[in-house]
């Protein structure tokens, strides 16, 4: 009995080495096994919006309707193009036309809309030449014809006046000017009023009046078509 027993134990350590043995390879695993795995996951690409452009930037970056099949301009100013931060001041602001002697434009309509954080004055432009039309957007105590000096009355508690330079008479741009004289808005919050004026000597002046003192704007220019757009801060 003791030699069977013997011959038993000895047959079952070998079994069990055995099992060791085969869970080790399967266990332990080659230290390549994983090689062409991917390891921690990289992490989603992030997309950042476009950073809105520098107070220095007269040109938006963002404008729907530039494009080839872009639609004519709406009868309201509701381009949703993102120009400069507003200035943290009412100073005035100033852009050099281009293309002098070679650009003829002519302020073709004036359009305004209320925004969410701003009223929006968009003043289209049209005519010859490849030049870009500049401006003087400011704060006046009164507002006053070009070459005759006369008062114009203007409906607001502080007045905005828009100069834009490099506009030429319509018997040179080829187009019709703008014809109107006053725009009442309905529905804005900081422009009461916008009064037209016309073409003298190379400037287009028009007024805008603002409601409950001065407010921070911003003047930037959209091409194609060439528009000069005035926001003003609620």
């Amino acid at each position: 009995m003791g030699t069977r027993r013997r011959a038993t134990a000895f047959m079952q350590a070998g079994v069990l080495f055995g099992a060791l043995l085969l869970a080790g390879c399967t266990l332990g695993g080659d230290e390549h096994a994983n090689d062409g795995l991917p390891g921690d996951p990289t992490p989603a690409p992030v997309v950042s919006e476009p950073a809105e452009p520098t107070p220095s930037d007269t040109k938006a970056t963002e404008d729907p309707g530039t494009g080839d099949d872009a639609p004519e301009p709406a009868v309201t100013a509701t381009e949703t193009a993102a120009g400069p931060p507003f200035a943290a001041n009412t100073k005035p602001d100033t852009a050099e036309p281009t293309g002098e002697g070679e650009t003829f434009l002519s302020v073709t309509n004036v359009r305004v809309a209320e925004h969410d954080r701003y009223d929006r004055v968009v003043f289209d432009l049209d005519g010859t030449g490849s030049g870009l039309p500049g401006w003087r957007v400011e704060y006046v105590d009164e507002a006053t014809d070009d070459g005759s000096g006369h008062a114009v009355q203007v409906d607001g508690e502080a007045i905005l006046r828009v100069s834009l330079s490099g506009t030429a008479n319509p018997m040179d741009s080829g187009v019709e000017e703008f014809p109107g004289d006053r725009i009442e808005p309905d529905d804005t919050e900081s422009v009461n009023e916008i009064v037209y004026r016309y073409w003298f000597e190379g400037y287009t002046t028009a007024f805008l009046g603002i409601d409950e003192g001065k407010r921070p704007f911003r003047v930037f220019l959209l091409e194609n078509p060439t528009r000069v757009v005035v926001d003003v801060q609620h």
